[in-house]
């Protein structure tokens, strides 16, 4: 369906699994004796707000939410049905899967309405089972189906970041680059950010299970229990994937601190070694009379062969105080 001044999508379910597309101009007319009415929206067009606002008869706080710019998941009841705003992670092109993407819904028993800005793929999936004939049979269906999809897809990009937390780790045990200090506070940034949305989610659909609507039923109940425990169980693998790149990058510090530390430890004893003769030779490169040596042709190798005497000294002392 082609987007008309606003509507992304608009589907009456037949309660088989199916739905037909309609128009602005349909869901104007729409009653809730013609079966459940799905409007998909992007809540930015003047349009989709005003008929929001105006003309959907929605209580005036459920209108604002719906159209806010800035919105956290959580779960309201209200009139007969439930505010719930998700968020899901962005799988669009071009764009960082923790720059997370927000669906506002308004779920009555015989009416949906979504809103977003960026395109959701949950939403994409459920129009596409719907063309297919095996989409959500009603509101209930149909708030289990995008949460179960919002919740899926952040188990994928979770998996994916486990899975760059082992290959850290194996790079900083087999090498200390500064680089990887880099990429570590990427994947720590990114853990953060995904965080911050998600445990707010996992209150918002455990909740969902305890709202007292007629339309939601114990089978319901039932799957929005299971969406909440695998939201739990991601925000603790997010907690685990936090701490572990806060491990490893504890580690690479180490390592790196130790490397720099053996090279200071060289560059002082070689300094150690190298002060002694410098005094020396400092003192035979005055020019001032009285120094020995002067007239005589062997002084220079005299001089050379006390020098290596005195390194090899140095050495030998340095060795029995086990600083080498």
């Amino acid at each position: 369906m082609k987007e008309e001044k606003g509507l992304l999508a608009a589907y009456l379910l037949d309660g088989r699994g199916g739905g037909k597309q309609l128009q602005w101009s349909d869901v104007k007319n729409w009653t809730s004796d013609a079966g459940t009415l799905w409007v998909h929206l992007d809540y930015t067009h003047p349009e989709a707000t005003k008929w929001l606002e105006e003309d959907s008869g929605l209580d005036p706080a459920a209108a604002a939410a719906l159209t806010a710019d800035e919105t956290r998941p959580r779960s309201v009841p209200g009139h007969g049905g439930l505010l719930v705003i998700l968020r899901g992670v962005n799988l669009n092109p071009g764009s960082d899967p923790e720059d997370m993407v927000a669906l506002r819904m308004w779920v009555e028993e015989h009416r949906i309405i979504t809103t977003r800005h960026r395109s959701v793929k949950a939403i994409d999936a459920v129009r596409a089972t719907l063309e297919a004939g095996d989409g959500p049979l009603n509101s209930s269906g149909f708030l289990i189906e995008v949460a179960d999809g919002l919740t899926s897809r952040i188990g994928t990009v979770l998996s994916e970041l486990d899975d760059r937390v082992d290959g850290l780790e194996d790079e900083v045990l087999g090498a200390e680059s500064y680089e990887l200090r880099s990429k570590i506070g990427s994947l720590r940034r990114e853990t953060i950010s995904l965080r911050r949305y998600l445990a707010p989610q996992r209150d918002a659909v455990a909740r969902l299970q305890n709202e007292r609507v007629a339309w939601l039923d114990e089978i319901s109940r039932v799957h929005l229990r299971e969406i909440a425990d695998r939201t739990t169980r991601y925000v603790e693998d997010l907690d685990s994937a936090r701490d572990r790149a806060a491990v490893t990058q504890d580690e690479l510090n180490s390592r790196l601190s130790e490397r720099m530390n053996k090279t200071m430890y060289v560059l002082s004893i070689v300094a150690g070694i190298f002060l002694p003769l410098g005094l020396l030779t400092g003192l035979l490169g005055i020019n001032v009379g009285g120094i020995p040596g002067t007239e005589s042709p062997l002084a220079f190798l005299v001089v050379c062969a006390a020098l290596v005497v005195i390194a090899v000294l140095q050495m030998i002392l340095f060795k029995r105080m086990r600083w080498l």
